[in-house]
């Protein structure tokens, strides 16, 4: 059986299990390519004008494989931690998916409660039985890709520079080169590193979302908050650059969270959608870094 996995959204962080888990129950993996101009194109074509550029861009993925395998793997990721939510699009994704593309092959979209031990596993029963009847090696394929996927965490490691900001923002947006115009790599020719939500526990950005008044709904707004802002208050970095997709809604709440928690602390804000020229964009990266240079000789 040939499964396809489209490169989008949380790709980027659980690729390794969700590889691992269908290569050991005999699949064959069929990927999309990395994002480009076509996706993108494909992508706004078939989706709805009002999402964001991250769904847009899945579209994309889907339409670049959906003829080259027999299941498409559409996760319907509902929570990784406990009472708390990701994006409300993941919820609904595949129902988007087959409404906005037509002929599309059976599509694999058990829900994921990830928090959950008990109903991860009956997420990895129901999607194994997919591809074999046999349960001891569907168990044995989750043992495996759990290992790889604990073994497979990638930090940018940039503490060399002189200038050093926190680049934050949703997994997707951060870790997409075309998504958001390379900008690592832009970063690094001015003489900035970069650090991301990797590089510290989660036990720190739970500490640092706890003051807030109320926890967030969101993950990913929770996880923006607490580490941008201890990076900040304890002077970890020198700056903050915060990746938003336009129209996102969690993000328009979490980014005046943290510019009201960090007063005059260096913020910008750079926000991305299907408009690929970088010319504006550059200007402003190199803005900041003329700030950031000036603060720091002085």
């Amino acid at each position: 059986m040939k499964i396809g996995i489209p490169k989008g959204l949380l790709y980027c962080k659980y690729h390794p299990f969700i590889e691992t888990f269908f290569e050991e129950l005999g699949a064959e993996i069929i990927t999309s390519p990395d994002t480009n101009k076509y996706i993108l194109d494909a992508g706004v074509k078939y989706c709805v004008d009002e999402a964001c550029l991250p769904i847009k861009i899945f579209h994309g993925h889907i339409d670049a494989i959906k003829n080259k395998c027999d299941m498409i793997f559409i996760p319907r990721i509902m929570q990784l931690k406990e009472r708390e939510f990701i994006c409300p699009k993941f919820c609904g994704l595949p129902e988007m998916i087959l409404n906005d593309i037509s002929n599309m092959p059976p599509i694999l979209t058990y829900p994921v409660y990830a928090f959950s031990k008990n109903k991860f596993r009956n997420w990895v029963l129901k999607s194994g039985l997919t591809c074999t009847k046999n349960v001891f090696k569907i168990k044995k394929a989750y043992e495996r890709a759990l290992e790889v996927q604990y073994n497979s965490k990638s930090l940018f490691h940039n503490s060399n520079f002189p200038i050093r900001v926190a680049l934050v923002g949703h997994p997707y947006n951060i870790n997409d080169s075309f998504v958001n115009m390379n900008i690592i790599k832009k970063l690094n020719k001015l003489g900035i590193g970069i650090f991301t939500e990797e590089n510290i526990d989660e036990d720190i950005i739970e500490k640092g979302a706890a003051e807030l008044f109320k926890k967030p709904f969101w993950t990913f707004a929770k996880n923006s908050y607490g580490f941008s802002t201890y990076l900040a208050e304890n002077k970890k970095v020198d700056g903050i650059i915060y990746i938003s997709s336009f129209a996102c809604g969690i993000d328009s709440v979490v980014i005046e969270l943290i510019r009201n928690k960090l007063n005059n602390f260096p913020f910008l804000v750079l926000k991305i959608d299907e408009q690929t020229g970088e010319a504006g964009f550059n200007t402003r990266i190199e803005a900041f870094h003329d700030m950031l240079e000036r603060r720091c000789c002085n």
